[in-house]
């Protein structure tokens, strides 16, 4: 099978370049004779200009700086180029004055127009003043394009008639049909091409005095005149790879025809891959089939008599095979419902092991709870302790004022002087309420409170909470700065367990800023649609990042004699209320601690006055 089809894979090449070169002579006699019959179409043009009696009195009267040429000519003769030029497809047609200045041109009403430049240095123009005619492939000095320019003297004014012809068109046509196709020149250098990167390159090695006479004469612009990438294939002469760099190297057919009036020739690259590929692979396909069913054939009457045999073999080992098959079966099933029993049985004792550790989970929740409760209470104790040091000193200024009064209205009394006695024991009276104001503060502080939410007024919390630290920030000389609410405002929790809170938070403040240089406590109140926050900075040492998300853990604490409960506390204290607590550090310094609550809306007086009797 492999030597059929390596054998008909090399009849079908040869099949396939033999029909390959037939069509690319074709294609190639149809191309020449195509750019043959646009050339001449176009070469009978100059000539024809050429014998324009409007067109030599422009020429001939603009050498001549003649005053009687009237600028109502040249634009009849810009217009007359013009509509020339769209008729016969031509690039641009302008004509030239013989000291090679244009005076006239298709294009004179473009931005870039040719009028007024210079072109005697083009050797299509000194061909046409030499000879009479002249042509050049050259790259446009103004347009930048590419084109061959036809060049016709004006008989009896030495000027020249130009016509430039531009292939994009049949490049264009070139490149949809697929194959590559170029036109090169007697020296090797492309000029026109169905691949634009082929452009100025060339056939050819072209040596350094030719360089520089196309560069001096701006034939191809700044082109660098590289070698085109085709590559003989050998012992093949009309073969050759295209490719440059890594890029894989495409095999084509190459062949190339004179255009008849001129020195080039136009060539043709005609892809292999494709077509030789598949003549190739289909070959291989058609002899390995016949080889391959030719041998099927004569295998299947070589083996019809030794299957029968073998079919029998089969059929008896089968059975055997079958019958084993199911006594393995029994033995699987039977294997399989004992261990199910098990599984079963399992399951059930993992039941009841699941309902125990529920009800001992359970269990363990509600002690927690319970340990909780006792935890927050115990708190509740531990700071009672020092709220109480605090009131001490706040309770003794009252006392001893109490006795100055007795003493001062026993002696006014002795004296007969009993109104300015009745002012003392009126002082006396309003020193009395405050210490029991004090200490009623002291015992709603100490005892259980339940979660409760109501309306409570804000400053009334405010102000019964700094009355607890006042008198500590006077003997630490800390000035305790508060942004008062406005008045009327309500927040919704419970009144005594949010005091509670904030005695902490300034407590908390206070020893921040102990021993700091100029220390300061700022209590602000703000509003935010329906939350009320209530911030409490301080100008501490602020918290450290690693310590933000631990000062709310219970017995988390960075004081030597603290016991870590106050802010897990008062955050418990915050959420039963349906606000929440947070801790961060000041941008002007230290840190703060922000207590968010619910603004209570439609609150009374009655409200207020169950807060009272609530701390009461």
């Amino acid at each position: 099978m492999l030597l059929a089809a390596w054998i008909a894979g090399r009849a079908a090449e040869r099949w396939a370049l033999a029909d390959l070169r037939r069509t690319a002579h074709a294609t190639l006699a149809l191309q020449v004779a195509a750019l043959h019959a646009e050339m001449q179409k176009q070469a009978s043009l100059p000539l024809a200009l050429a014998a324009d009696p409007e067109i030599a009195a422009v020429a001939g009267a603009s050498m001549s700086q003649d005053p009687a040429l009237s600028q109502d000519l040249v634009a009849r003769v810009n217009r007359r180029l013009a509509q020339v030029a769209a008729a016969t497809a031509a690039a641009v047609i302008y004509v030239i004055r013989p000291d090679g200045i244009t005076v006239a041109a298709s294009n004179a009403e473009a931005e870039r127009s040719f009028i007024g430049r210079d072109y005697a240095f083009r050797p299509y123009f000194r061909q046409a003043v030499a000879t009479g005619a002249g042509s050049q492939f050259a790259l446009g000095t103004v347009s930048g394009r590419a084109g061959l320019y036809l060049s016709r003297r004006i008989v009896g004014t030495g000027g020249v008639v130009v016509v430039k012809i531009e292939f994009d068109g049949i490049e264009a046509a070139w490149r949809a049909g697929g194959d590559g196709v170029f036109v090169a020149d007697s020296r090797g250098i492309v000029l026109v091409a169905s691949d634009p990167a082929w452009h100025f390159s060339t056939l050819r090695r072209i040596d350094e005095d030719e360089r520089r006479r196309i560069r001096e004469a701006l034939e191809f612009g700044a082109a660098p005149l590289a070698e085109m990438p085709l590559h003989p294939i050998p012992g093949a002469p009309d073969r050759v790879r295209i490719g440059r760099g890594a890029a894989p190297a495409r095999p084509a057919l190459a062949l190339d025809a004179a255009i008849p009036g001129t020195d080039w020739r136009l060539h043709t690259l005609t892809p292999l891959g494709g077509a030789v590929e598949r003549e190739r692979v289909q070959a291989w396909i058609i002899a390995a089939l016949l080889t391959g069913l030719a041998c099927l054939g004569l295998t299947t009457l070589a083996d019809r008599r030794r299957r029968q045999r073998r079919r029998l073999a089969e059929v008896s080992a089968r059975r055997e095979e079958l019958e084993g098959c199911v006594r393995e079966r029994t033995q699987e099933l039977t294997d399989a419902n004992r261990m199910l029993r098990l599984e079963i049985e399992e399951r059930r004792r993992a039941e009841a092991e699941r309902e125990r550790v529920e009800a001992e989970r359970e269990r363990v929740e509600a002690e927690r709870e319970r340990l909780g409760r006792e935890l927050a209470q115990a708190g509740r104790l531990a700071a009672l302790g020092q709220f109480a040091a605090s009131m001490a000193h706040e309770i003794n200024q009252p006392l001893a004022a109490i006795r100055a009064y007795a003493d001062n209205a026993a002696i006014l009394m002795q004296r007969g002087r009993t109104t300015e006695a009745s002012e003392n024991t009126v002082a006396i009276g309003r020193l009395t309420d405050r210490i029991g104001g004090l200490t009623r503060q002291l015992k709603g502080f100490a005892r259980r409170a339940s979660p409760r939410r109501e309306p409570v007024p804000l400053d009334a919390i405010l102000r019964d909470g700094l009355e607890l630290v006042e008198a500590r920030a006077r003997g630490a000389g800390i000035p305790l700065v508060v942004d008062a609410p406005r008045a009327g405002l309500h927040v919704l929790g419970d009144g005594p367990r949010l005091e509670q809170v904030l005695v902490n938070l300034l407590q908390n403040a206070l020893d921040a800023v102990a021993g700091r240089p100029d220390p300061r406590v700022t209590l602000r109140v703000s509003e935010d649609g329906d939350r009320v926050g209530i911030a409490v900075h301080d100008t501490g040492p602020g918290l450290p990042e690693a310590l933000r998300a631990q000062v709310f853990d219970a017995f988390f604490t960075t004081k030597s004699d603290g016991l870590g409960l106050g802010l897990a506390i008062a955050r418990g204290i915050v959420e039963d209320c349906g606000g929440s607590l947070t801790a961060g550090d000041d941008p002007a310094g230290g840190a703060v601690f922000r207590m968010d609550l619910a603004r209570a809306n439609g609150t009374a007086e009655p409200e207020a006055a169950g807060y009272r009797e609530a701390r009461h």
